[in-house]
């Protein structure tokens, strides 16, 4: 959510900041800010809006030059108002503070400081932070020893970044449940909320682990553990291209992620596919999943509906009893867990607050963790027991597409190898599958014409306050989707249904105004969706139709229909396949609306706060 950049060593640092934290846009914000060093006294600099208008601030009041320490932020708003004044850096002498997460007991901290005097000006729980660590600096203690203090006793989930008036050869950061890396450089050190944020200067990178607290200089990284004790932490080298991170010749992040399907798709593919198609190779596993009675699959967002597409498959062809649970909600469930089971944890950017935490729940009930995730070296990724990785590259824009493809296309591989580990498929289905799954990208080049398709169709959305998907079967988690990317991206009220649902109350909703959109490749329950589809055109709704060649001509004709038509596939690919129409027509829809594709309204992009 906030995004946090920081750097010590380089002459251009304050502009090293601005451009780290560009990179950090496709987290959502509402306000940025940046600090320096001028002298020995702190210089901020803050603005409401988008980064641009950070600059024209920075260009009206621009920074001394050759600044070597700088510290910045993109904030979400959580407690207070997007406002200058809630922006960050927050100050207390002699140090600026740039904080991601939730201070959870900050009403105590303020309230016992503000009986020792202390002020306070903004609404924020991170302006806690400088005051607390300025306390104890004034009371004698180092800085680092200060920072110690500090997060002992803050509460909650919570990431820093810290320069200092009295030591401007140090940069301090520490994090707890929220993500914080640390770029290692040649005479300058940075601090980023992710890798993508400092690729532009660095690909060796140090994750610290809970409670961690990181000394940088220009030329060294010290990292003491909560006690003020030296701990080694390994550097990790990422394969970090800054450019795979930009828009290219698309207007939006968002097309073009949608346009890089088909080649991720291979990529995945080819990750855990030997090249005759006879094998699909997994990680090591700390559990047979051929003998498992149950697996549970928990996540969030467009991740929790690649989970219910893969309930479908596992349950179909496998017939392992598969629980589909909203992360958010999981441990307060409390559901039981069999101790040595296993649990799949879906991500896209591996720091989902609500995961990690479910994953620390699943863990403490002796269970196995299998992440799914896009993002190596994430969060996620190191607390699991073993990750199957994506393949699909830096998703910027907010709206997950390719993510979720790729997400799809391991769930698929995984459910073709249980079933043949447990003798439910035979190789010649199962290769038959394999086959359909490796022409898949192949059958995407029709993206193009399906664009247009949708260009035209969204026209049909842009004045509708609201709008229905549904979907039955595999399609229902489809129907899920496409709502969910209609309402980001769009604003339109929009909400997926099972399609036999439809007369338990949601026809209710149906007139003129309101599109229908239905997902429904011709399988064995085409006649059944057929029946809702003519209950919503007797009703005035307008209806979308995803389907089939073989489905447009058993739905025959109807002037006021529109029909988006796809290649005829086999039903196991077919949720991936459908995918792109329901990513297009949002994106056509918001695209004519006007709103921002990218960076939608009140959205984050990592969710790193409960």
């Amino acid at each position: 959510m906030c995004g946090i950049v920081g750097v010590i060593g380089s002459t251009t640092a304050t502009n090293d900041v601005l451009e780290g934290l560009k990179r950090l846009e496709y987290r959502g914000y509402d306000s940025a800010g940046i600090a320096t060093l001028n002298g020995k006294s702190v210089t901020v600099r803050k603005a409401v809006g988008k980064l641009k208008n950070l600059e024209s601030l920075l260009q009206a009041q621009p920074f001394e030059e050759g600044k070597k320490v700088a510290i910045g932020h993109t904030r979400w708003a959580t407690h207070g108002e997007p406002t200058e004044l809630n922006a960050h850096p927050h100050t207390a002498e002699p140090v600026a503070v740039v904080h991601n997460g939730i201070i959870e007991n900050y009403l105590q901290i303020k309230a016992d400081l503000k009986q020792q005097g202390l002020n306070f000006y903004s609404e924020t729980d991170s302006e806690t932070l400088p005051a607390l660590i300025s306390k104890h600096i004034k009371e004698g203690k180092t800085e680092l020893d200060a920072v110690i203090e500090t997060v002992k006793e803050a509460e909650g989930a919570f990431a820093f970044g810290a320069l200092f008036e009295s030591n401007e050869n140090i940069l301090i950061a520490t994090r707890r449940s929220a993500p914080l890396v640390i770029g290692v450089g040649e005479g300058r050190n940075y601090i980023g909320s992710d890798p993508i944020a400092l690729s532009a200067y660095t690909n060796n990178f140090i994750f610290l682990e809970n409670d961690d607290i990181a000394v940088l200089t220009a030329d060294t990284v010290k990292i003491y553990n909560p006690e003020g004790g030296l701990i080694e932490r390994s550097i990790k080298t990422l394969d970090m291209n800054s450019e795979t991170a930009s828009k290219g010749n698309y207007p939006h992040y968002m097309l073009k992620e949608i346009y890089e399907q088909p080649d991720v798709i291979s990529k995945t593919l080819s990750a855990y596919l030997s090249e005759d198609l006879q094998d699909i190779v997994i990680p090591d596993l700390p559990i047979d999943l051929a003998t498992v009675p149950q697996i549970t699959i928990v996540a969030c967002g467009t991740s929790w509906h690649a989970g219910m597409v893969g309930k479908y498959w596992l349950e179909r062809y496998t017939r392992i009893p598969v629980n589909v649970d909203v992360a958010s909600e999981f441990r307060y469930r409390n559901p039981p867990l069999t101790k040595g089971g296993v649990t799949l944890l879906i991500s896209q950017s591996g720091e989902t607050a609500d995961s990690l935490a479910a994953l620390e729940h699943i863990k403490q009930s002796g269970q196995h963790v299998i992440a799914v995730v896009n993002v190596p070296e994430s969060s996620i990724d190191r607390e699991a027991d073993v990750s199957f990785y994506t393949h699909a590259g830096p998703e910027i824009s907010v709206a997950s597409t390719k993510a979720f493809t790729t997400q799809l296309t391991v769930l698929a591989l995984l459910t073709l190898k249980i079933a043949e580990q447990k003798g439910l498929m035979r190789k010649e289905e199962q290769l038959d599958l394999l086959k359909a799954l490796k022409e898949l990208p192949n059958r995407m080049n029709i993206l193009d014409a399906l664009s247009e398709q949708c260009k035209q169709v969204a026209e049909t959305f842009v004045g509708a306050s609201s709008s229905l998907y549904l979907g039955r079967d595999i399609m229902y988690p489809l129907a899920l989707e496409g709502a969910l990317k209609l309402k980001e991206i769009s604003y339109i009220h929009s909400e997926g249904l099972a399609a036999g649902e439809m007369k338990h109350g949601p026809i209710a909703l149906i007139e003129k105004s309101v599109p229908v959109v239905f997902a429904s490749p011709y399988d064995k329950l085409f006649e059944k969706t057929l029946s809702n589809l003519k209950e919503v055109e007797a009703r005035k709704g307008e209806v979308v139709l995803f389907t089939d060649y073989k489905g447009k001509e058993k739905a025959g004709e109807n002037d006021t229909r529109r029909v988006i038509t796809l290649p005829d596939i086999p039903e196991f690919i077919a949720p991936i396949l459908y995918s792109l129409p329901m990513q297009l027509l949002a994106y056509h829809t918001a695209v004519l609306k006007g709103t921002d594709v990218d960076q939608p309204r009140n959205l984050a992009k990592s969710v790193t706060v409960e």
